[in-house]
């Protein structure tokens, strides 16, 4: 082919640019080793065996071969290569850095927001964020303006914190449905694209908030047109998780599936832990009120077939996920890839001093479209629900470099663990055929040979520093969770994965440095998943649906009475095995 760039030099043509023609340059919406792959005029023996398997890869998607390879997107990507027997999921790349991030937050340019973006930037940035989602909420006013007026914050704390990656994006009030991420990658339409979608599928914006059947297509038309704006690259890529799903019991099981399949390049998951976790703290110490807010109870909205518990958080975590064998593993056990995420939904943070200045009124919002700069306010507000982002909660992202889209495409395949409180420090999980050196990381699928004996292998690396509360995490005990893939549901509303449960728990007490935990999983006969979770060890109880299946599982929160910081979890996305 013609294209002649050289490997191994950085790409440092700019995407994002706002024109849908064609062209054939290099293009940085791929990672290295798919750039190298591309490019045939490196020979086979030259590449790495990371790079030559990603050709052997792009040569089975029928991608190689052709000037036009060098145009496609991340996202467009993703989807060539997917399997076409039915799996959606492939197999992923070990990490080369984990960056850790919050994809929930909000500014005054949100309805119940309070800080500038520079604030909520600066923060994130000195507790330890990496990169972090602008999230302010849709509606009419923020469809109207606001969605403009946040982009040159946006601009401006990208020019002042260079390290620090900062989104745009907005909280889509999903029609028929609960709240939802939705961002897109820094572009020069970055704002054109959101604007239009918010103005044409936000629930509020237009009236679709009831639960029909006609709001709950109009969310799933949405996602197919995100997906329709990164094949017609007016965005680079674009991404939607789904918020706080359990917290009014409006999520049903059917919704997030039809979600998911709309374009599972876009639909990628939902929060596995809520923001608000301040929320819980007891009084005087705190407002007393729910942890993640989540204190309500089924309405006339609400799928019916939801337990009162799922209405409360589990460990600081969302019924659907804390559930082993519950609503998230039931969509693993179909094997397609749903992953989940924690994040702080920052709006105004608990034992801060700022407030809104006088004459910034629902109504000053209503017309400017934010509120205006909050002033120093004299007093600490105990009774504020929310933490910074990066003071309590967590997401890594394992990605390939320190960018955008390589963010993205970490979510994207799931390479993502989450904590709490800052738990550990670090965590690697990877299964692999047993006498091999390397295996499949966090949200691969490893191919092998049926019958082959196969391990899992976690590595932790004990927290050394005090957290923002400012003691030092134990991490007491980890356990594995594994379950069969038995693939598509015929009733969309399943919520349970009865095969799934416990099976390993390791008392890690004492434990200090990096240690690795290994599992036999045993010969590979069928097809399945495993995934980790690790505690502080403080609050548990058998899980929701019994001690069979999880004998000490995270406890209940109770309403008033859940400080966050005596109740420390770690999650991470899961790893299957296909036998074949």
């Amino acid at each position: 082919m013609g294209h002649t760039h050289s490997h191994g030099h950085g790409h440092g043509h700019g995407h994002g640019h706002g024109h849908d023609h064609e062209h054939h340059q290099p293009n940085t919406e791929l990672d290295q080793a798919t750039l190298a792959a591309l490019d045939e005029s490196v020979p086979d023996r030259e590449l790495s065996p990371a790079e030559v398997s990603r050709r052997a890869l792009l040569r089975s998607a029928g991608i190689l071969g052709g000037t036009a390879a060098l145009a496609v997107s991340g996202a467009q990507l993703a989807a060539a290569t997917a399997p076409r027997d039915g799996w959606v999921f492939q197999q992923g790349s070990r990490p080369n850095v984990w960056l850790a991030g919050d994809h929930h937050i909000h500014t005054q340019l949100s309805s119940d927001g309070m800080y500038r973006v520079i604030d909520q930037a600066r923060h994130a940035t000195a507790y330890g964020l990496d990169w972090l989602v602008i999230t302010d909420h849709g509606g009419a006013t923020h469809a109207r303006i606001g969605v403009d007026l946040v982009n040159p914050q946006i601009k401006a704390a990208r020019a002042e914190l260079r390290d620090t990656l900062i989104f745009q994006g907005l909280e889509w009030n999903i029609p028929a449905a609960e709240h939802g991420t939705v961002f897109v990658a820094p572009g020069s339409r970055e704002v054109e694209v959101l604007k239009q979608f918010e103005n044409s599928y936000d629930g509020s914006v237009k009236g679709a908030s009831a639960n029909s059947p006609a709001n709950e297509a109009l969310a799933v038309s949405g996602i197919q047109w995100l997906g329709q704006q990164v094949d017609r690259r007016r965005v680079a890529d674009a991404l939607f998780l789904a918020n706080h799903p359990a917290r009014n019991g409006i999520d049903s099981p059917h919704e997030i599936r039809n979600w998911r399949d709309a374009d599972p390049r876009i639909a990628i998951g939902f929060e596995g832990a809520p923001g608000h976790q301040a929320a819980g703290l007891p009084k005087p110490l705190g407002g007393g009120s729910a942890r993640g807010y989540y204190g309500n109870a089924q309405n006339p909205n609400s799928f019916p077939g939801y337990p009162a518990e799922s209405y409360r958080t589990w460990g600081g975590f969302d019924w659907m996920t804390a559930t082993v064998g519950g609503l998230w593993d039931s969509l693993l056990a179909e094997g397609k890839p749903w992953w989940i995420t924690a994040n702080s939904d920052s709006h105004v943070n608990w034992n801060e001093t700022a407030r809104r200045p006088d004459g910034s009124s629902q109504a000053q919002f209503d017309r400017d479209g934010r509120y205006m700069d909050p002033v120093y306010g004299n007093t600490v507000n105990t009774t504020a629900g929310d933490f910074w982002p990066g003071f309590y909660s967590r997401t890594h992202v394992g990605a390939d470099r320190r960018d955008y889209l390589a963010v993205m495409e970490g979510l994207r395949n799931g390479r993502v663990w989450v904590d709490h409180g800052a738990l550990v420090k670090g965590v690697e999980v990877e299964v692999r055929e047993v006498g091999k050196r390397y295996g499949e990381p966090l949200g691969g699928a490893l191919l092998v040979k049926k019958g082959r004996p196969i391990e899992l292998v976690v590595r932790i690396t004990t927290q050394t520093l005090p957290n923002w509360a400012n003691f030092v995490p134990a991490l007491n005990r980890v356990d594995v969770i594994r379950g069969s893939v038995t693939g598509p549901v015929g009733d969309k509303d399943t919520m349970t994965a009865p095969d799934t449960k416990v099976v390993k728990q390791w008392d890690t007490a004492g434990k200090r440095g990096t240690f690795e935990l290994v599992y036999p999983l045993g010969p590979a006969e069928e097809a399945q998943y495993v995934r980790v979770r690790g505690t502080d060890g403080n609050r548990s109880q058998p899980g929701y649906l019994g001690a069979a299946v999880d004998p000490a599982g995270p406890k209940l929160d109770v309403v008033g009475d859940a400080d966050p910081w005596v109740d420390l979890w770690f999650y991470t996305n899961p790893i299957w095995v296909l036998p074949k």
